[in-house]
């Protein structure tokens, strides 16, 4: 076979070099059911034939939406793709006036959703929709049209000559997805990703990835609609890994334990919460057991890569493997080699603990906009180093603009915003993307980010404070869930804090405070008290005009759903400064 260049090559790649009898996994009333990667091309096929008999031309755009990910998504997608169609992925957690505009916006004709509570969504802004001419849905929904309907309306054959001429007259460099970012302000903006853009960073990235090829196993739970999990499932695809979905966020651990991955791609949020459950359990522990755990922990905390720590440490290390490690690591499947994450930046403890525990994780940074992998860390060759997200890769250039910006220019730099030359030609000078991120490169080559460019501000006594950082090492604490930092134009810096409610509930009973409910947290004296403990020990590590000087407490867990979290887990700055504009007002009122 050719190269790949083309989206949906990558199967037909796959069939030839691996041939997997797994290469997608579902789970279905209880049970993984396994699609073979000749069913999963024959599937796709009789996708684009059913569409071209629906009248689907090139360019078309069809939205498809998924509460989780699953075989079928890959399917459509691929299907989509060989008609010379343009797949839409939407998040399914946004507003019914988002998936208003973005069906609009786009232009889309047909929609594919996963269940019947987006069925409803998207049946309610219907007749808004002047394009959408139909909905299907993977799963039975009742008034609503299914998605095998599709795959029946293409079981016959005849067309296929036609499916691969249009196949044959796709270009690397054609439109293949538009791509709404989740944006923490304003409208979402449509990113355009040809075939070359996804295809360039899978080959460029799947170089860092130290996988098995033809044996490796995965676990996807990342929602596929942001080209991060997107473009890893690709990867994937390429080097034949078996890709199991998880059944959900919450069934993640379970769903570890059963299929055993040897990766799995994640995000900070996920690696705090594993990370807290963790130490939850050794908590609980007594005596002996409870002082060789913490003990392993602190270890694990002074990890540093390539036995940079000396022999006394690395033999230190091999009991705290032995005794302790070994058993996070069995809790995890037995067989995690690797999680790759991406989306914001890990606390550096987390890294250093999970590769301490030969789990390492390979942090990365990139954008949408950029397909979306610009630099990940790699253990190989020197090429890991925590509190940086690793080295570019080949083939992308990066600088660093007077302003301390990065921008990068690469073949995984995107056409643009859809219908927005103006947005496009603010976002991308002499081929140069302006990422919005702050940051340097060492000496070794290595890509550090600092904040988001947007997200600094400056107190009213002139001096900058990076909000990013100092929540980073807040949320160290315990007891501290969520944080963010305010004070633009202040003459303080402030924080709004969401604790972690289940932590300080536990906490409270060992001290024999009645806190029932997360507002009982919020109003008290004593949560505050140990809380302002935290932050006095943690201001320590910033200048005097960075730290926080006052807080208060959020009754709310901060969520996708609640409007304060984007689908990528970022902070809504804008919209939780606004929620909560009486705590605002309460910390800078007399002050002003």
């Amino acid at each position: 076979m050719n190269a790949v260049t083309r989206l949906f090559d990558f199967p037909y790649y796959q069939l030839e070099k691996y041939n997997l009898s797994e290469a997608l996994v579902t789970k279905y009333n209880d049970k993984w059911v396994a699609t073979s990667t000749q069913e999963y091309i024959d599937k796709a096929n009789a996708f684009s034939r059913g569409l071209l008999r629906m009248g689907i031309k090139k360019d078309d755009k069809i939205a498809v939406i998924a509460h989780n990910n699953r075989t079928e998504w890959n399917i459509t997608d691929i299907g989509i793709l060989q008609t010379g169609a343009q797949n839409v992925p939407v998040y399914p957690t946004i507003a019914e006036e988002d998936f208003e505009y973005i069906l609009n916006h786009s232009g889309a004709q047909y929609c594919i959703v996963s269940n019947e509570d987006l069925f409803q969504k998207i049946s309610s802004v219907k007749s808004k929709v002047p394009s959408l001419k139909e909905i299907y849905s993977f799963e039975q929904v009742n008034g609503c049209k299914n998605w095998e309907e599709i795959l029946e309306l293409g079981k016959d054959t005849s067309n296929q000559g036609e499916v691969d001429a249009i196949k044959n007259s796709i270009s690397t460099d054609d439109l293949a997805t538009i791509i709404y970012t989740s944006g923490t302000t304003g409208r979402p903006k449509g990113v355009m990703l040809s075939h070359k853009n996804i295809v360039s960073n899978v080959l460029m990235s799947e170089e860092r990835v130290p996988f098995e090829k033809g044996k490796s196993r995965s676990l996807s739970f990342l929602p596929v609609c942001h080209i991060y999990e997107r473009m890893i499932l690709y990867i994937y695809q390429y080097v034949g890994v078996s890709i199991y979905f998880a059944e959900s966020i919450e069934k993640v651990s379970a769903n570890i334990k059963e299929c055993q991955p040897d990766v799995i791609t994640a995000v900070p949020r996920l690696l705090e919460k594993v990370y807290d459950a963790i130490i939850a359990k050794g908590s609980e522990l007594t005596g002996i057991k409870r002082k060789l755990f913490f003990w392993a922990v602190d270890v694990g905390h002074a990890y540093e890569p390539y036995g940079a720590n000396g022999a006394w440490y690395e033999f230190k290390l091999k009991i705290a493997r032995k005794l302790i490690f070994s058993k996070w690591k069995a809790g995890l499947g037995g067989r995690l080699g690797l999680m790759v994450s991406g989306s914001a930046a890990i606390q550096p403890r987390l890294a250093r603990v999970f590769a301490a525990a030969e789990i390492p994780v390979m942090e990365g940074y990139g954008l949408t906009e950029t397909s979306p992998v610009i630099a990940v860390n790699d253990m190989r060759n020197r090429g890991f180093k925590i509190g940086t997200v690793g080295k570019p890769l080949i083939g992308v250039e990066v600088k660093i603009a007077e302003d301390g910006e990065i921008l990068t220019k690469s073949d995984s730099v995107m056409m643009g915003y859809y219908n927005d030359p103006e947005k496009t030609a603010e976002a991308i000078t002499d081929g140069y993307f302006h990422t919005g991120d702050i940051g340097e490169i060492d000496s070794e080559g290595f890509l550090k980010i600092t904040d988001r460019k947007k997200e600094m501000f400056k107190t009213s006594g002139g001096k900058y404070v990076a909000p990013q950082l100092i929540e980073n090492a807040m949320k160290q604490s315990r007891f501290i869930e969520q944080i963010m930092v305010i004070g633009e134009g202040e003459k303080m810096p402030a924080a709004f804090i969401q604790p972690d409610f289940a932590f300080t509930k536990q906490w409270a009973a060992r001290h024999g405070l009645k806190l029932e409910s997360n507002a009982d947290i919020a109003n008290s004296k004593e949560v505050h008290d140990r809380l302002q403990e935290e932050i006095e020990a943690i201001n320590k590590k910033f200048g005097h005009w960075e730290q926080v000087k006052k807080f208060e407490i959020t009754p709310e867990v901060w969520s996708v759903e609640g409007g304060e979290m984007t689908p990528t887990l970022k902070l809504k700055r804008k919209q939780i400064k606004e929620k909560y504009k009486t705590l605002y007002d309460k910390i800078y009122g007399g002050d002003r």
